[in-house]
């Protein structure tokens, strides 16, 4: 085709544009869609032509198997579950009321966190979720969050449950609107997991997420105080072995994600009911322990052996009168030679070597441990000024390196050869230690 061709063909074309934007333009426009309703009627029109089955309706929750209020938001629908309890409520053996006037101070020191010592118990919100999985990450949602919270004297239980996935939003507001009123939380290894997870899904919801506030993590607490004795620091175990509560039908924490996908599925709140006593046994049990942990030691219902993680406790904290408080009530308590031992160590921390000498003189006698010889070995060679009676000790064995064993055996013979004391006159159970020495 001839240039001449192409160029009258361009111009039959351009003569023809305003005729076809025209006709174009004179089509009515169609509206933009301008509620959510309206896009979901939209959708449904073009599942019902595809021939794809529609979505399921949102699960209900007002029932009773989950009786949950709806309450209609700017974000949405937030469903809500609240009851109250007195103070004199237990669980087990455990009330409430001590929970709301225990000594933070107390506390502070047994969390090691000197920041929650200025806190006020009566605003404190106790914290604890239910996932859609254990793992962390982006994924995992908090479908189901408890909280507990003092107001008017009785302590009040607010369960939020995500009905649907895509409704976690609502959720998340409460839960921030909660704690900008705290002003302390209170969770069972919520450092490590229950807060990560919802500053995560604050990011993804793009909700502010409040300031942080003094966190009092009792499963750190509950370490110190319990591990010692062999109690696996489980909540449930926690409550078994500490408060003496026993749950009733309870779900297992494995389970708990697969009980809600269930719903999800099948719409059957029974299978959710469980998780939701669960989640409010949780929180209900954070508070007695708060009660529990926070009690002067004086009145203490802690065990007698609990009370000698207390005494180590404080002793790591610097607060030296109390671990020596905790230490002499374990032993007036009978928590067994453990009590002396922390007794021992408290005494020399705080310079009361003759206390320290007495209480590793009385174990030394009582047990086989290398750990008091070698104790009892430093103070009757530094306070007592007697190294036969400590090289005595050395020669049965410390709990030291065999090198420096040798080496503070000799340095002890040298003492004692100094001093110019003879077998004669080291004292019942030392001498046939000596003979044969130069």
């Amino acid at each position: 085709m001839s240039l001449r061709s192409k160029l009258s063909r361009l111009s039959d074309l351009a003569g023809e544009t305003p005729a076809l934007l025209k006709s174009e333009k004179s089509e009515p426009a169609t509206p933009l869609a301008p509620t959510l309703e309206h896009l979901r009627a939209k959708m449904n029109a073009i599942l019902e032509r595809s021939g794809i089955e529609k979505p399921p309706a949102p699960r209900p929750v007002d029932t009773d198997d989950l009786p949950f209020a709806s309450i209609e938001t700017d974000l949405g629908l937030l469903h809500v579950r609240t009851f109250r309890l007195s103070p004199a409520h237990r669980t087990g053996r455990a009330p409430l009321l001590p929970a709301r006037d225990a000594s933070t101070e107390l506390l502070a020191l047994l969390a090691l966190d000197p920041s929650l010592q200025a806190c006020q118990l009566g605003g404190a919100l106790y914290l604890d979720t239910e996932t859609t999985g254990l793992s962390g990450g982006t994924g995992t949602v908090a479908f189901l969050v408890g909280l507990a919270f003092w107001e008017g004297g009785d302590l009040v239980v607010e369960q939020l449950l995500v009905r649907e996935l895509g409704e976690e939003a609502p959720m998340l507001e409460r839960v921030a609107m909660r704690l900008r009123k705290a002003t302390m939380i209170v969770t069972f290894n919520g450092k490590a997991f229950d807060m990560p997870l919802l500053r995560t899904r604050f990011v993804m919801n793009r909700i502010e997420a409040p300031e942080g506030l003094p966190h009092l993590d009792l499963l750190h607490v509950a370490r110190r105080l319990h591990k010692p004795r062999g109690i696996t620091c489980r909540l449930t175990n926690i409550e078994r072995e500490i408060l003496g509560f026993e749950r009733d039908n309870d779900v297992d924490s494995a389970d708990v994600s697969a009980c809600y996908f269930h719903f999800l599925r099948t719409g059957d709140g029974s299978a959710l009911r469980r998780v939701v006593e669960h989640n409010s046994w949780d929180v209900v049990s954070m508070a007695a322990l708060v009660g529990l942990y926070g009690e002067p030691l004086e009145g203490s219902q802690l065990d007698p052996e609990d009370l000698i993680g207390v005494a180590r406790t404080l002793k790591r904290a610097g607060a030296m009168d109390g671990a020596a408080a905790a230490a002499e009530t374990a032993v007036q308590r009978g928590a067994g030679h453990e009590s002396i031992r922390v007794r021992a160590e408290i005494a020399k921390a705080r310079g009361d070597r003759a206390r320290a000498l007495r209480d590793y003189a009385e174990l030394a006698e009582k047990i086989d441990c290398d750990r008091v010889r070698l104790e009892l070995a430093k103070l009757y060679e530094h306070y007592v000024k007697e190294p036969a009676r400590a090289l005595a000790l050395v020669e049965q064995g410390t709990a030291e390196s065999e090198p420096s064993r040798r080496h503070r055996a000799a340095r002890l013979t040298r003492k004692a050869r100094d001093q110019g004391l003879g077998v004669r006159d080291q004292g019942r159970g030392t001498g046939s230690l000596f003979r044969g020495l130069p």
